[in-house]
């Protein structure tokens, strides 16, 4: 069934009809402006909650070595998260609904338009040839009475006896005139009403059927556009569903993760000071002339040790530019001193590793330049190695120091060889493999056809500087010497070529 077919006499159902269908689709696509509008205001009042209660500052990031004061803070991220993926609905919303069924409305609004424009064009020609047609009956009938009146006239002339001949000739002809033109006008009126069947059936059966078929082409695709509207309402929160999903499981595993007992400890373990306690407080008998002691220090010891353990000391802002920085910790309790002195130790062990590293890999570039002019200048390096020696040598320093006083804190135990036993080996080992870096990199030279593994490029690398080469995203590389802590990998390519390149820039193959 189509609607030129059965709706053929329904042009103003129709017009309404699609009208009522356009109405519907502009309904729907300020519903989903709307629900974009309240989902990106629902994530910027999200973003501004997290925002709000996340914590900031030094005192806050030690509260946050707390699991209680973590978690919580693993919440606030999840929940921001949480915001971003309502942003994606509102975004995908605002892009694959409303931009899309907007440009939609407007083609249909154009396209309805042209139809009912071609429709009421067809209708008027209709209506204008049937108007000529009345026109063209008229004169037939005004003529053909007229033709009837001169006939009869004529029969009653020729009828009267005191008619003369010419008056009866004159009748008959003005009767056979009246007649031809009446013939005539039957003959125009056949035609144009022949004319005028032919249209209409045109009108009825072929024009307007393809008209309000067009129409009902229309309304169908808006229907389908709609429900694709209807559908993509679902499917795109639907989409963001296991990642909201995830975000809730991360909250309720932020949950999970506290230990009240490890928050305990921990407490414990950054404020233990490590004094004894107090002694009791010796009686002094005034009765045998003994002379009474410093009143802070006599019958009242309890006020001392409250002025000392329990009482916030008021720094101004004068003094805290006056006040030197103690950098031995002896202004903080035994215990905390010595946790204080530890992590400073641990980080200097750290930067000296790294140094070390970094000398290492210089060392080996200039044995490189030195034994292949080609791919750069040995002399181009010195101001890095006199900078990298001069790092490890101030390290050096700082970590003897810092260990001297450690082991001050723990009251001259040997705690100084146990905690840079490692950080010795790493230096010896540093000093046996600088006074043999040309036989370590004759070595490596010589097994330049086995190398130790593959790798892909990520990206594409321009080699500009000394010692590098360019290489292209996708391109399989041979690893000729993996990254020894400095960022850097030296490859071989297909061609031949041989240098270094950022390690990111690479995958390792399986």
């Amino acid at each position: 069934m189509d609607w030129g077919t059965d709706l053929w006499d329904q042009n103003d159902v129709i017009d309404k009809h699609t009208q009522s269908g356009l109405d519907l689709l502009e309904r729907y696509i300020k519903f989903v402006k709307e629900r974009t509008e309240i989902e990106q205001s629902y994530a910027k009042q999200l973003r501004s909650l997290t925002k709000k209660y996340s914590k900031r500052g030094n005192k806050e990031e030690q509260e946050c070595k707390f699991s209680n004061h973590a978690s919580f803070q693993e919440i606030l991220n999840e929940l921001n998260d949480y915001a971003g993926q309502r942003e994606v609905i509102a975004e995908n919303m605002t892009a694959k609904i409303y931009e899309k069924l907007t440009k939609d409305l407007q083609d249909l609004k154009q396209e309805r338009k042209t139809h009912l424009s071609d429709a009421k064009k067809a209708q008027q020609n209709l209506e204008s040839s049937f108007k000529h047609l009345e026109i063209i009956k008229k004169r037939f009938a005004k003529e053909w009475v007229e033709a009837d009146k001169a006939t009869q006239q004529a029969e009653k002339t020729e009828s009267d006896s005191n008619a003369t001949k010419i008056e009866v000739d004159k009748a008959k002809n003005h009767a056979l005139s009246r007649t031809r033109t009446a013939e005539e006008c039957r003959n125009s009126y056949a035609a144009e009403l022949q004319k005028y069947n032919k249209e209409q059936k045109h009108f009825y059966y072929s024009e307007i059927p393809q008209i309000f078929n067009k129409l009902q082409d229309m309304d169908e695709r808006r229907i389908r556009q709609l429900a694709e509207g209807y559908c993509l309402f679902s499917h795109i929160e639907k989409n963001v569903l296991p990642i909201i999903s995830r975000c809730l499981e991360g909250i309720a595993t932020a949950g999970t993760k506290i230990d009240e007992k490890k928050d305990s400890k921990l407490l414990i373990d950054q404020h233990r000071s490590g004094f004894e306690r107090p002694a009791d407080v010796e009686f002094e008998d005034y009765s045998q002339g003994v002379k009474p002691t410093n009143p802070d220090s006599g019958l009242n010891p309890l006020k001392v040790h409250k002025r000392k353990f329990f009482k916030k000391n008021k720094i101004t802002n004068a003094e805290k530019h006056t006040v030197p920085s103690q950098e031995d910790f002896s202004h903080l309790p035994p215990e905390q001193r010595k946790k204080k002195l530890q992590a400073k130790i641990e980080d200097i062990t750290k930067e000296l590793t790294k140094e070390q590293d970094q000398s290492e890999a210089l060392d080996k570039m200039r044995g490189v330049y030195e034994q292949n002019s080609q791919m750069g200048d040995p002399s181009s390096l010195e101001p890095q190695i006199t900078q990298t020696s001069q790092n490890i040598g101030r390290l050096r320093g700082e970590l003897a120091k810092y260990e001297t006083w450690l082991s001050e804190a723990v009251g001259g135990e040997d705690s100084s060889h146990n905690t840079n036993n490692n950080t010795q080996l790493g230096i010896s080992a540093h000093q046996n493999s600088s006074s043999n870096i040309y036989s370590e990199f004759d070595d490596e030279f010589d097994d330049i056809e086995s190398p130790v593994g593959q790798c892909t490029a990520l990206y594409t690398f321009a080699g500009n500087s000394e010692g590098t080469i360019s290489i292209t995203e996708g391109e399989l590389l041979s690893i000729m010497e993996e990254d020894k802590g400095d960022g850097w990998t030296r490859v071989l390519r297909a061609s031949g070529e041989e240098g270094y390149i950022p390690t990111s820039y690479v995958r390792l193959a399986p």
